[in-house]
């Protein structure tokens, strides 16, 4: 039977238009390094406040929406439980709720602190120091209140020994998340515990966990989590961050080629994992 030549026609066109929406798609997620390093660090970083605790951040765009990376431990003032019994079938359940973390971003203009952004962000996602990876995500409530992205190291091996680092956070306490340490990758796949990290020479602080660990590029390799000051600290690297998120539902928060989910599909979520898989190398 032979096809309509007009339709094969228009079918030829349906098909290199879905061509170049991909090829558009591809263009459109692509992240470029950036040119002044110091300066990007800076833009991505914050200073976390939740009740008692103050923590560093980092944070995402995501569809105009921003997010920050934390330490699941710098968020834990703020988490709570209460028993409840459901209306349909008189089964008592957990409720795990958190209250906001208060967000608070430097302003800078030609190197110099002009002024703060403080803005709130609720607990979208959370696991605990204790029992599962020490990590956590927030939403911020302003849409569009921080528009500059980490870039996530993405490479099947991680840094090697010796490789230079950076590590920018608000050790001390002290506002804004500006201050920048450097130091070197000095281990790979510390066990502490059950749980894996790498580790670093950056200075840190108080304050410092949640804080991102970068190349000299400007790709973040890892989040801060704890340590002894100088000379030894611990990081959760990004691979183990990825397997976290997987099986949360939460790729999307360091690939943002992923589909983010609607905010609906995303209530469905459970805000925190019990028993989490300690996994990574």
């Amino acid at each position: 039977m032979r096809r309509d030549p007009a339709r094969r026609f228009v079918e030829v066109l349906i098909a290199l238009a879905a061509i170049s929406l991909m090829a558009g798609y591809a263009t459109a997620h692509e992240q470029k390094l950036p040119k002044d390093v110091p300066s990007y660090m800076q833009d991505i970083s914050v200073t976390i406040k939740a009740g008692f605790s103050e923590g560093s951040g980092v944070a995402i765009d995501r569809n105009g929406t921003t997010f920050v990376w934390t330490a699941g431990h710098v968020v834990d003032g703020l988490r709570s439980m209460r028993k409840v019994t459901d209306p349909k079938t008189g089964t008592p359940r957990t409720i795990i709720e958190f209250k906001d973390a208060k967000i608070v971003k430097t302003l800078v203009e030609d190197g110099r602190t002009v002024g703060y952004l403080h803005l709130d962000a609720e607990v979208i996602r959370y696991s605990d120091a204790d029992h599962g990876h020490d990590l956590a995500i927030l939403k911020v409530r302003k849409k569009g209140a921080i528009k500059t992205s980490a870039i996530f190291y993405d490479e099947a091996k991680p840094p090697k020994l010796g490789t230079q680092l950076f590590h920018v956070g608000s050790l001390l306490g002290q506002v804004g998340s500006n201050s920048m340490t450097t130091g070197i990758v000095s281990a790979h796949g510390r066990l502490i515990g059950k749980t894996i990290y790498d580790q670093t020479t950056v200075t840190a602080f108080p304050g410092s966990s949640g804080g991102g660990v970068y190349l000299t590029d400007g790709r973040y390799v890892g989040m801060l989590v704890r340590g002894a000051g100088e000379g030894f600290n611990l990081i959760v690297p990004v691979r183990r961050m990825r397997s976290w998120a997987k099986k949360a539902k939460m790729e999307w928060a360091l690939d943002p080629r992923v589909k983010m989910p609607t905010d609906e599909e995303m209530k469905k979520i459970p805000v925190e994992d019990i028993g989490a898989d300690f996994g990574g190398k």
